[in-house]
């Protein structure tokens, strides 16, 4: 790695521009802006830098910079880099999926309308983007009724025009079949021009659209074409009633929203057109290495309009959170609409609501996205790969187990074990322990504890002749398959006390690792210094997620024992009730709630709990009724 110090700068001047951050092989790695070079550039070369940052300035040699007038043309300079070197230290996001659009070719001879997914082209056209194709099939199929333009491929207009004889579309009224002359070239194109008019209108007005074509088709005496766009009209008005939006008539605007989930992030935007959301689409962003503090929204305002046209761009966009460079963002929009375009955060009302509900939209594309990455058997096959070597481990880690510790000040401590198989998790084979701390309680020796239960486990059932077993019929417990490697959640104090209890069992053929949170740096066994896994590592972000499952896990279990012991608590202040008869309690009503909804008839019939004490149980849970207990706290809280 460079010293940042041998390619620093001495010569920046005070003004805005655009630097770029160069590696050894002349690639550019970062691109940025700033009002003032000298200033920004100079807090590269400071000490105490972020991780990604620091990773960044030392893998540069150079950086470069170029000087512009104004702020926006900053902004402009930088967005046009980005796209041309797409650096590996900014912010980039990438369309979740690729979503179709209507498309018309205006430019043609006899323009035609199609769908299409492809990037767009000069001379054609767009209309959406469309995020169910269910949605634009309809919208497809309403088209061609009331503005039945041609719509086939130009072998077939071509085909039609040397035999004479039109296709099925023209036979069932969705294409005038300017092929076989029933509709003039000058009338097809007339047509096509009121087709794109009336998706430009952003199908606001689309029913007295249609009631006008009705209208037309009536008055030239086509009035079979004319009952057909009625049954249209007819069909629409009957959706509009069953489904009016519950945003105001009179909102137009593009609705941004972006989500946050540790090193992972999405954006997402609901088109709103006279009330009526018209589209929806999202992004995700590639943050793996992106630098500390970097405008992510202002990198999504370039994804989303950086190819818009004029007409796509509204006067007002509604946004979760400001960006940093905002006037500049506002000014930079206003150049591609042609006229003022404004960035609001709404602070209440509908449109919070609406903006809230983008952010989850947001929300539910990143969990897909990292879900099928999660799925994907080729990045599970990296990470695994990843692993081995980071590790340097003797063979590929196709079972690996997770351990962490839960408790609230000491109490109620318990232990998950989670098991992932080629990558992925087997839920059937996840375990649970409750800690013994009669001896006390630190997380170190919690962590030994159940590294030692476990593995004692596997020593036992290593003894058992596995032959005689499938002879028998029988089956090995699932304690009996060894992971090949050991991730436990922490640091260095934790991981030496799971390679402590590995040491005191002779086990020498299972590896092992912890996971700390604060920098995600892996700690192995006999090491002063962790290991940094490079953010963009399929590795380290398969020790993520399993590392966060044993946590969820760990908590989830912590909490229903936590409710479960205050539960019993209850029972415990009953003087009449011993062990014994609250164990059988609790055992037939399955907790105080249910003993509490009981008739003293069905307590009574509990073994060893006669009428005389189920009355006493009645009165005493009746006079306890005040307070109520926190099944997901496990506190006792005074109800009111």
């Amino acid at each position: 790695m460079a010293d940042p110090q041998s390619y620093r700068p001495s010569d920046i001047p005070k003004l805005p521009g655009v630097y770029r951050f160069y590696d050894a092989t002349d690639t550019v790695i970062y691109v940025g802006k700033a009002i003032n070079l000298k200033n920004r550039l100079s807090n590269y070369f400071q000490g105490n830098l972020a991780e990604k940052t620091y990773r960044m300035v030392h893998q540069a040699v150079r950086v470069d910079w170029t000087i512009v007038d104004t702020e926006v043309e900053a902004l402009q300079l930088e967005f046009s880099w980005i796209k041309q070197y797409a650096p590996q230290y900014n912010v980039q996001f990438r369309d979740d999926k690729s979503y179709p659009y209507l498309a018309i070719t205006s430019k043609e001879e006899f323009p035609r309308v199609f769908i299409t997914r492809k990037s767009k082209r000069p001379g054609i056209s767009y209309f959406g983007p469309f995020t169910h194709t269910w949605a634009l099939r309809s919208t497809f199929d309403v088209v061609l009724k009331t503005f039945p333009i041609r719509s086939c491929t130009t072998s077939n207009f071509e085909r039609a025009k040397r035999t004479k004889r039109q296709c099925l579309l023209g036979d069932i009224g969705k294409c005038a079949a300017p092929c076989v002359e029933w509709i003039s070239k000058e009338d097809h194109k007339a047509l096509s021009d009121r087709l794109v008019n009336f998706m430009s209108n952003g199908n606001t007005d689309i029913v007295p659209t249609l009631r006008a074509e009705m209208e037309l088709a009536s008055s030239r005496e086509e009035f079979e074409r004319a009952s057909k766009i009625r049954d249209s009209i007819d069909a629409i008005e009957r959706a509009q009633e069953s489904a009016e939006a519950a945003l105001p008539e009179n909102l137009t605007a593009d609705i941004v929203a972006i989500h946050h989930d540790g090193a992972h992030a999405a954006g997402s935007i609901f088109i709103v057109r006279g009330g009526a959301i018209k589209g929806s689409r999202s992004w995700i962003v590639d943050q793996s290495k992106s630098l500390e503090g970097d405008d992510e929204m202002g990198a999504l305002f370039y994804s989303i309009y950086s190819q818009s046209a004029p007409t796509d761009i509204p006067a007002e966009i509604l946004i979760n959170e400001l960006p940093l460079d905002a006037t500049a963002l506002e000014s930079w929009l206003s150049g591609l609409r042609g006229a003022p375009v404004s960035l609001k955060v709404p602070q209440r009302g509908e449109k919070v609501e609406i903006l809230a509900t983008v952010k989850r939209n947001a929300q539910y594309s990143l969990i897909q996205f990292l879900s099928k990455r999660a799925n994907d058997a080729a990045v599970s096959g990296k990470a695994l790969l990843e692993i081995e070597e980071a590790l340097d481990l003797s063979r590929t880690p196709l079972r690996i187990e997770c351990f962490d510790i839960s408790n609230i000040s000491g109490t109620s401590v318990v232990a998950s074990m989670v098991v992932f198989e080629d990558g992925l998790a087997k839920k059937s084979e996840y375990r649970r322990f409750i800690i013994n701390t009669d001896e006390g309680f630190d997380d170190t020796r919690a962590m030994h504890q159940v590294i030692t239960r476990r593995l004692k486990r596997l020593l036992d059932d290593r003894s058992v002749d596995e032959a005689e077993v499938a002879e028998l019929g029988g089956k090995l417990s699932k304690f009996s398959y060894p992971p090949q490697l050991i991730v436990v959640d922490g640091g260095q104090p934790q991981v030496n006390a799971a390679a402590r209890a590995l040491a005191e069992l002779g086990i020498t053929d299972i590896a092992l690792c912890g996971l700390a949170k604060r920098l995600e740096e892996v700690w192995v066994p006999g090491s002063s210094d962790p290991l940094i896994l490079p953010r963009s590592s399929e590795g380290l972000y398969l020790l993520q997620r399993i590392r966060d499952e044993a946590h969820r896990f760990a908590i989830t279990f912590h909490r229903s024992r936590r409710s479960k012991v205050m539960l019993e608590s209850i029972l415990d202040e009953i003087p009449q009730l011993g062990q014994a008869r609250r164990k059988a309690l609790l055992e037939r009503f399955g907790s105080v709630a249910a003993i509490r909804k009981a008739t003293v008839e069905d307590i009574a019939a509990t073994p060893g709990i006669g009428s005389k004490i189920a009355a006493v149980i009645g009165e005493q849970l009746a006079a306890m009724s005040s307070q109520q207990v926190n099944t997901t706290t496990g506190e006792i809280v005074e109800s009111k």
